[in-house]
């Protein structure tokens, strides 16, 4: 089964942080500034169906999309869920639920990470949190999109230094688990990608 990191109530206010850049407004405005400061990164990875929605619909095709078919916790649209199955993507099914980060999670962005191939992930539960291990092991160079409810779009470069924050972030949520020693193998495949 493996782990599953939950995130405390004590540290959800650290997950409001702004980790990149915010492309403030709707997903279509935001593509215009996404498109031009992309420049072809290592990765592109998507996370969140509105996000994934936009990029799709603008021809912007990300490496690997994170989607679990809900907007805001609700069912996405019919067209926003088919918008995100476009095909030439290997799917993964995982299962995590809203809150948490699971090692199937962070085992589907590991094979992702590794190949060649576009990957979509389809999350059973919710994708929320997805965007942390998404930056903690994609490899520099790479650019990380998701939603940020409300507000806009997030645009994270991957540095040396951004994985480094997001490791640090993971150390205080992991440090708040009850069964840390059950966590030892999950943090030993993301902090292994936080050297990439």
């Amino acid at each position: 089964m493996g782990g599953t990191i939950s995130i405390p109530a004590s540290l959800r206010p650290l997950l409001r942080k702004k980790f990149g850049v915010l492309y403030k407004g709707l997903g279509e405005e935001n593509i215009g500034k996404v498109s031009r400061d992309l420049d072809d990164p290592i990765k592109l990875i998507s996370v969140g169906d509105v996000t994934t929605f936009h990029l799709l619909k603008s021809n912007i095709i990300p490496d690997i999309l994170v989607i679990d078919d809900k907007t805001h916790r609700q069912p996405a649209c019919e067209q926003m869920i088919t918008g995100t199955k476009q095909s030439g993507f290997k799917e993964l099914v995982v299962n995590n639920p809203a809150g948490s980060i699971t090692e199937e999670l962070v085992d589907a962005l590991a094979e992702a990470l590794n190949s060649n191939r576009r990957f979509r992930i389809f999350v059973q539960g919710e994708e929320d949190l997805a965007s942390l291990p998404a930056i903690m092991m994609a490899p520099v160079g790479s650019v990380v999109l998701y939603g940020q409810p409300g507000e806009g779009m997030m645009f994270v470069r991957i540095t040396a230094s951004k994985k480094e924050e997001m490791t640090e972030l993971i150390d205080k949520i992991i440090d708040k688990q009850h069964c840390k020693e059950q966590l030892y193998t999950m943090w030993r495949k993301l902090y292994g990608y936080q050297h990439n």
